[in-house]
């Protein structure tokens, strides 16, 4: 991982070369690209195109259910949310999680929305069980406790893989948990000043995001999920200074 992590520092350095960015406007759609394909790998039915003008023109899509439209809206206002803390460089703690699931479900699943779930839950397709509810509140607790230990010793692409990977294998929530997941990534990321890693939606990249997972879950072998992350976080470098420069 060596040899990855110095490739994503060098672009880094450079990315860090042409900052204030210039493109700030360009990098814009990154946004509504992002919320695209973070729904999309959940089953929403948006497209691209759709996803823009709901978010930016508060169109409705006839023969789109309203929960696709609140979702999109929703994860917006989460990562406009999630981009507010890295200028005040807020430490990431349980009540910014539970912010973050909170805008992700609002209006979707009032009841629910940032609070950790008390009935067990199975995921669809998965050999791994998510711990038993009576469970999350500690496993939560051990969670952040892990994050503190390590938050300044690990390179940040792999800390942030890793609060990805915790946090959807403790499942902590009735619905969402994925999203926030990749929230949480990417707020780590932002806040080390590495661009968002941003995950397709697509029938095959799903599939491999999937399988990195269950790997870490069910093997305890997090090799193939972290180099998954870091090779997204390259292609996100390169794309932005392609586009900058």
């Amino acid at each position: 991982m060596k040899n990855i992590f110095s490739e994503i520092d060098q672009l880094k350095a450079k990315l860090d070369g042409l900052r204030p960015l210039a493109g700030e406007k360009v990098l814009k759609a990154f946004d509504i690209e992002y919320t695209y394909e973070s729904n999309r790998i959940e089953g929403n039915t948006l497209t691209l195109q759709e996803t823009a003008l709901v978010v930016e023109k508060g169109l409705t899509i006839s023969g789109k259910p309203l929960k696709d439209h609140l979702e999109a809206i929703n994860h917006v206002h989460a990562l406009d949310y999630v981009k507010g803390l890295v200028t005040g460089q807020d430490n990431f703690s349980q009540s910014i999680l539970l912010d973050i699931h909170r805008l992700i479900l609002q209006g979707i699943d009032n009841d629910n929305a940032g609070k950790y779930r008390t009935v067990p839950v199975m995921i669809s397709g998965a050999k791994h069980l998510p711990p038993q509810p009576y469970l999350v509140a500690k496993q939560m607790e051990d969670y952040f406790i892990w994050y503190d230990e390590n938050k300044d010793n690990l390179h940040p692409v792999e800390l942030a893989a890793e609060m990805h990977e915790r946090l959807v294998t403790i499942h902590p929530f009735i619905d969402g948990n994925g999203r926030t997941a990749r929230l949480v990534m990417n707020l780590l990321l932002l806040q080390n000043g590495y661009p968002i890693v941003m995950l397709k939606g697509d029938a095959d990249s799903r599939l491999e995001y999937y399988n990195a997972l269950e790997k870490a879950q069910v093997e305890n072998d997090k090799d193939t999920f972290l180099n998954l992350i870091a090779a997204k976080e390259l292609d996100s470098l390169h794309r932005i200074l392609s586009i900058l420069t």
